[in-house]
């Protein structure tokens, strides 16, 4: 299934996306489960699951404006640095790193698919980062990597928009340059984990203005999803609909010689075969 979050002139829904369109569960299930992260932690996925064999859409996709799949995630965490030749990519000569580097972004600093993403006044870095994210259904402390899988309830796309010059305004963080409003993406929806036999091998490629600037495999990965499931919710509790971005590969625009940062106008996708293509224009902040 493909559960995805939407905008119609009717309000805010959630459904399934099927044959071109979609399926409102709010409709059907908005009095038990007002959002898609209500119906996660309810752990109803059985119930739209029931409903998506028989209904047919109820909308087209081309006349819903999408929304983050989890519009009201409580935590989205990111993973820095995660495919072995970005580490490289730095040319520092460090070794691959013991433990994943994390950081925290606000659900206002992403976007759906299709929507504009903004780059502000106080920079010209806007820079994309490819990803696959995960998204948690089971909630779970101190989850051992074997039943890691138990707790994905499936995998989505993000433009992990960065502003490069922020990123190092404080000593020790990134929090700043990675979390401008409207800076990054995610969507268009989430495919359920029982559509994807293995998550050892997916093939993520970012393009920019159709020109391939990022092109790697999770076979890469220098911290796979059950680690990062295990290591994660050893400090925190992970609660359904809480997004994990697992990491970007080589190619952002701040590695070329000039660096290719973004600029209003471009088209930005990124496309994991199996899951889906996320697509995004950047825009100037008050266009």
């Amino acid at each position: 299934m493909k559960f995805i979050s939407f905008q119609t002139k009717d309000g805010s829904r959630y459904g399934i996306a099927k044959d071109q369109g979609v399926i409102d569960l709010y409709a059907r299930l908005g009095n038990h489960f007002p959002s898609l992260r209500d119906l996660l932690s309810a752990g109803a996925m059985d119930k739209a699951e029931s409903i998506a064999q028989t209904a047919s859409p109820d909308y087209v996709l081309d006349e819903i404006v999408f929304l983050p799949p989890v519009p009201n995630p409580e935590k989205i965490i990111c993973v820095g640095v995660n495919y072995a030749n970005r580490n490289a990519e730095y040319k520092d000569n460090s070794d691959l790193p013991k433990y994943p580097s994390i950081f925290m972004r606000t659900p206002g600093s992403l976007v759906g698919h299709k929507n504009k993403i903004v780059r502000p006044p106080e920079s010209q870095q806007l820079d994309y980062e490819g990803e696959i994210a995960i998204v948690i259904g089971t909630p779970g402390r101190r989850i051992p990597e074997e039943r890691a899988r138990q707790h994905i309830a499936g995998l989505t796309i993000m433009n992990e928009g960065t502003i490069r010059d922020w990123l190092r305004h404080g000593k020790f963080n990134v929090t700043q340059g990675k979390n401008f409003e409207c800076s990054g993406s995610i969507g268009p929806w989430i495919v359920t984990a029982d559509e994807i036999p293995s998550f050892d091998n997916l093939r993520i490629t970012t393009r920019v203005n159709r020109e391939t600037r990022q092109n790697d495999t999770t076979a890469n990965l220098i911290f796979h999803f059950p680690y990062l499931l295990r290591y994660i919710s050893t400090f925190t509790k992970l609660n359904p609909g809480d997004v994990i971005a697992t990491g970007t590969p080589t190619g952002a625009g701040a590695r070329f010689d000039p660096p290719k940062y973004l600029k209003p106008g471009d088209v930005v996708e990124v496309e994991v075969p199996g899951i889906g293509k996320l697509m995004n224009v950047v825009a100037e902040e008050g266009t």
